[in-house]
């Protein structure tokens, strides 16, 4: 392997800001808030979803509908049948 060619590979603090969860792994990514996690300073990422708030792998689907359209659709598409 070259030397100094390589990304700076260390702990790293995901936070799910979705659920609050957090947990430590070891990536590439930086970020410039750190927190304290026994005794070393760590860069903390924060997420807006991840496996602990997505709707797959939680099995609690929603549907975002501001403006009605989902509603709109399955009355216009949703009653019609094949003949």
């Amino acid at each position: 392997m070259k030397v100094d060619i390589h990304p700076d590979y260390h702990t790293v603090l995901f936070v799910d800001t979705a659920t609050g969860k957090e947990w430590l792994s070891r990536s590439t990514i930086t970020s410039k808030e750190t927190r304290e996690v026994d005794g070393e300073e760590v860069p903390v990422v924060k997420l807006e979803i991840s496996s602990a708030s997505h709707p797959f792998w939680t099995g609690t689907m929603r549907e975002l509908d501001a403006d009605g359209k989902i509603e709109r659709f399955r009355k216009r598409y949703g009653g019609k049948k094949k003949e």
